[in-house]
């Protein structure tokens, strides 16, 4: 029993005394129009390490205006974490693979998190 109490409490102490600086890593959202292209472009930036993981979200409904119409389209959502200073990359990578005239790729600051899995990111994406 003292074992697992030991790592129980090395555990507890070690995430929390972990830092995070507020904006490292972001949460950046493309949409696809199919899951093939979805799977293809999350596998792509993973494999350069643009990002340490992608989410692929199925069935997602948008509606936008595009070319003075209102438009309703089923999409795939990606939901892709990675560093901040990776973000500009991710976007140029996107552009070049995505079969849309306008690829949407925005990102959002990760402002607070588990610190193992942030800690993970920073481990997989390279700065």
């Amino acid at each position: 029993m003292l074992p697992l109490l030991r790592t129980v409490g090395l555990r507890a102490f070690s995430m929390a005394s972990e830092t995070y600086s507020s904006g490292t890593h972001s949460a950046a959202f493309v949409t696809c129009p199919n899951d093939t292209v979805a799977k293809d472009l999350a596998r792509g930036i993973v494999e350069k390490k643009l990002a340490a993981c992608v989410n692929i979200v199925p069935q997602i409904t948008s509606v936008y205006e595009w070319q003075g119409k209102i438009e309703e389209d089923s999409e795939v959502l990606l939901m892709i974490k990675t560093r901040s200073s990776k973000v500009s990359e991710l976007a140029d990578y996107v552009r070049s693979n995505h079969p849309y005239e306008v690829a949407e790729v925005i990102s959002l600051p990760i402002d607070q998190g588990n610190p193992p899995y942030l800690k993970w990111i920073s481990d997989v994406v390279p700065e």
